[in-house]
């Protein structure tokens, strides 16, 4: 039982994490100048010039957002996927013991996750200099989905 205690405070912290995130503007919680200063040289900007695709909208590439922008972009999905990926995998285990059959304890982790993402995305509408976004809400999901696979997976291993 003390084990899923340990997930509850990691799935809270995540949450708490997920707030203080979405509360913050675009200005204060922007990469590029850190970027600016880390990668003043553009390392492998030749390798990434011929990634180019839309997202939600927006075409993303170096060539339309600017070296600095570009990677920041990849770094805030990559946020996503690590922190949406934690609270599934942290749903997943906190909810072991409680909730069964296993199917079930999969499906509530995973709404769960996409209400949290849903939320989340809700608050950033409201917060100034943000922009919140349908495709954040299934990168968040999937990468929910995927932990929770995964803690399946681990927990079927270690019968």
């Amino acid at each position: 039982m003390r084990k899923q205690r340990k997930w509850w405070l990691v799935m809270g912290a995540v949450v708490v994490v997920l707030f203080i995130s979405s509360s913050m503007t675009y200005g204060q919680q922007t990469l590029i100048p850190v970027l600016q200063r880390l990668l003043a040289n553009q390392p492998g900007r030749g390798l990434l010039s011929g990634i180019d695709f839309t997202y939600a909208g927006t075409r993303i590439s170096i060539r339309h957002l600017g070296y600095f922008a570009f990677i920041e972009f990849f770094l805030r999905k990559s946020a996503h996927v690590a922190i949406y990926f934690l609270l599934g995998l942290a749903g997943s285990f906190g909810l072991q013991k409680r909730v069964t059959p296993t199917w079930l304890r999969a499906v509530l982790t995973v709404l769960a996750c996409a209400g949290v993402a849903a939320f989340d995305e809700f608050h950033q509408l409201l917060t100034g200099g943000r922009s919140p976004l349908f495709q954040d809400v299934m990168l968040d999901t999937v990468a929910a989905a995927v932990a929770v696979g995964l803690g399946l997976l681990v927990t079927r291993r270690r019968r």
